[in-house]
């Protein structure tokens, strides 16, 4: 079995769409980044090839790359999961938090997971939570957004990495 964790953190701006978990929210504020800035589904990416042991997300999906520019993450996702099965694992669990003030993602959970799951990750194995952080740092002053992700992975063969 691997374990990989993973965060992200991205800034809130005016005029842009917040998608998190690959799922659009009703927000005045989305998130900036070289993708589509979701935050959830980046910090799902990192854990999953930090359990592979092959770096980062930014290793894998750099923004010196024109094919990521607004690019959907739940097709970076897609793409993620495929390596780790070309790599003879399984995703066992994958557990997840969002840190934001506004707004209130607990509504969307269930989506969000609906809308992983159609990126590849098996039924079944992926929690959502959803915190403040309680008024403090730039989350809580409503600057940005960000998540953290720990996956589990199984090895299915015994072929090397």
């Amino acid at each position: 079995m691997r374990i990989g964790t993973g965060y992200d953190s991205h800034r809130l701006v005016s005029n842009r769409r917040l998608v998190i978990g690959g799922v659009g929210i009703p927000f005045e504020k989305g998130l900036i980044g070289y993708s589509d800035g979701d935050v959830l589904v980046h910090a799902i990416i990192d854990a999953l090839i930090g359990a592979m042991g092959m770096g980062d997300i930014g290793k894998h999906f750099p923004d010196s790359e024109p094919e990521w520019k607004d690019a959907s993450s739940l097709g970076m996702l897609k793409y993620t999961v495929g390596i780790v099965r070309m790599n003879g694992f399984e995703i066992a669990w994958i557990d997840s938090t969002v840190i934001t003030e506004k707004p209130r993602l607990a509504p969307f959970i269930p989506e969000m997971i609906r809308s992983i799951e159609g990126a590849g990750v098996p039924g079944g194995v992926v929690n959502i939570k959803a915190k403040t952080n309680e008024g403090m740092g730039f989350v809580g002053r409503g600057e940005g957004i960000a998540a953290m992700a720990s996956a589990l992975l199984r090895k299915l063969t015994e072929e090397p990495l």
